[in-house]
């Protein structure tokens, strides 16, 4: 592995395309840029470079007007009035449309109310950022009116992952004369995909390690500083801007992280979780301290999505078409958080290659539930306004057994819809009876 770890330039030359791509078509438009994610996801680069997209169709750097509300030195702005008043008089002061870069917009009381004023008082484009998903609850979108669009940030992908390592992947010729893709780096090295795409498994795609480099102490003090401030201010601190004590136990919440880390795609219902945590020893009995109750685990479950740390997937019953109620899944944004978490050690590697395969379909537009058919199941029914597809993922078919496990729910259902199968080992078949097999890699 230390052969991967390399230096790499600042990651405001790398675009992050994807999302730039996303937001192109709103530029001026009179919509407020709503740029969503877990911390460190690299929103403020992209902030960045939509800012330098604005320089390039000539816009002048006083017509921008930028604040982040992370810094010390923008502390007084965090009143509504005081924010408000610093932003006219520059604004006042520029020549035309005026545009306006708010990181992590949270940090503003009433900011909700403060956003559409600028709409009205001057001629502006407005791009904020925020880091907890109750910034954008109902009770706040009613003020914007719905002149909003949100684009929600991910870590990176494996390709950007290539990309930001400076990977090229190239076709070259194997010994028994056919072809295989190997990945080439900025000094010629060339290593096989397998053995980058299993760093990225391993580090995870929060772009600040790029940084560091795939060394693995360093990627744990990132990742640790990473964990450290979601929890500390997009979880304890979202609880005293909502007024409400609600998560009160900073080691039950770290619990409850671990449990759901361990057991990403596996069915759970937040009834058990606090079952389960007893039952492990991971919390007192209950007639020593007393379990915590489904409401206080909901509670801590919540903060976790709202903070984007996990996302949760539904069941879709696909003979009853309707969403079911019970036993979703979790997964964590990142699945180098996780290895934190739980250690860098190889374990359950099909639910992380599992989890990888869920953030990249969210990616590419999807919208992503799990698929129950009898008494059985499939990993993900991705649909989006044009497409629909049901995917399986396992980590290598080349067992007979695998085979029948993994095609048996494809096969119960009866519809047109593209079937696949990926996986690390796809064999030598590319398709089973119209299902295809593909590589999760490629």
């Amino acid at each position: 592995m230390t052969k991967l770890t390399k230096d790499v330039e600042c990651m405001e030359m790398i675009r992050r395309n994807l999302y730039l791509n996303k937001i192109r078509p709103f530029i001026d438009q009179d919509l407020i840029k709503v740029l969503i994610g877990l911390r460190r996801s690299g929103k403020t680069i992209l902030l960045s470079q939509i800012r330098d997209v604005l320089l390039e169709r000539g816009v002048s750097e006083e017509n921008i007007i930028e604040i982040n509300f992370e810094s010390r030195r923008f502390k007084k702005l965090e009143d509504a009035d005081n924010f408000y008043q610093y932003v006219m008089e520059r604004a006042e002061q520029a020549e035309g449309k005026v545009y306006l870069f708010f990181d992590e917009i949270q940090h503003v009381k009433e900011w909700h109310s403060v956003i559409p004023s600028f709409r009205i008082d001057f001629d502006c484009d407005i791009y904020v950022t925020g880091s907890n998903a109750y910034m954008l609850s109902s009770e706040y979108a009613t003020y914007l009116s719905g002149r909003c669009v949100e684009i929600k940030m991910l870590p990176l992908s494996f390709s950007e992952f290539l990309t930001f390592y400076d990977f090229e992947i190239k076709e070259t010729k194997s010994a028994l004369g056919g072809t295989r893709k190997q990945a080439f780096d900025s000094n010629g090295e060339h290593y096989e995909i397998r053995e980058v795409f299993d760093a990225y498994v391993r580090f995870g795609g929060m772009p600040g390690i790029a940084d560091v480099g795939l060394d693995q102490e360093k990627a744990l003090i990132l990742l640790e500083g990473i964990y450290s401030t979601v929890i500390m201010r997009d979880i304890l601190e979202r609880e005293n801007l909502r007024g409400q004590k609600r998560i009160t136990d900073p080691i039950l919440l770290k619990k409850i992280i671990t449990f759901l880390a361990d057991n990403i795609g596996s069915s759970i219902s937040v009834s058990s979780i606090g079952n389960t945590l007893v039952n492990e020893g991971l919390l007192e009995d209950s007639k020593r301290k007393g379990t915590p109750s489904t409401h206080t685990v909901q509670s801590y479950v919540d903060a976790l999505l709202e903070a984007y740390f996990f996302y949760d997937i539904k069941r879709f019953d696909i003979k009853g078409k309707e969403f079911l109620r019970t036993l979703g899944k979790y997964y964590i944004v990142d699945i180098g958080l996780r290895n934190y978490l739980l250690g860098f050690r190889d374990r359950d590697s099909g639910h992380a290659i599992e989890n990888v395969v869920y953030f990249e379909l969210l990616r590419r537009g999807y919208d992503v539930s799990i698929g129950k058919i009898d008494n059985s199941e499939v990993d993900f029914i991705a649909t989006n306004t044009n497409d629909k597809m049901y995917v399986q993922v396992t980590e290598a078919m080349t067992s007979e057994d695998v085979r029948k496990r993994e095609l048996a729910p494809l096969q119960k259902i009866s519809d047109n819809y593209e079937k696949i199968v990926l996986s690390l080992d796809p064999g030598m078949d590319s398709s089973y009876d119209g299902i295809k097999s593909i590589n999760l890699i490629d």
